[in-house]
């Protein structure tokens, strides 16, 4: 269900969505999903419009972060908002939903400011992640 979300979500737009999941995080949540979203190689997309979802389990833990060419675009908070709409959804133990709506969510701003062009690849793997 998460992969066909991302999957729909990067039909209409050059971005590049990937969810990352680890049991714990043992540092900065911000500071672990960079170190992450560097080790996926999500910071050479050709546009620099990739989003990482990263969810520690255990640690309950959320990081939403975006490279350059999006982060310069979105509203200030947007990422937080998204966030916030997720956790929500995870306290009511709708953990899917939560993701997929997010994934939307995140798609739709992607989609407002990198659309879909005829040539685009996926450049990245719809695959969700697993660290520790």
């Amino acid at each position: 269900m998460v992969q066909a979300a991302i999957k729909e979500a990067e039909l209409k737009t050059s971005g590049e969505i990937r969810v990352h999941v680890e049991s714990t995080c043992n540092s900065n949540v911000i500071e672990r999903a960079v170190s992450v979203f560097k080790e996926i190689n999500m910071h050479l997309t050709a546009e620099r419009n990739g989003v990482l979802i990263y969810l520690s389990i255990k640690d309950q833990k959320l990081a939403i972060i975006g490279d350059k060419g999006i982060n310069d675009v979105v509203p200030d908070g947007f990422w937080d908002e998204i966030k916030d709409s997720m956790v929500a959804n995870f306290k009511n133990k709708q953990f899917q939903k939560g993701l997929v709506e997010g994934i939307h969510k995140i798609g739709e701003k992607l989609m407002e400011y990198f659309p879909f062009k005829g040539d685009d690849k996926n450049e990245l793997s719809n695959d969700i992640s697993f660290g520790n």
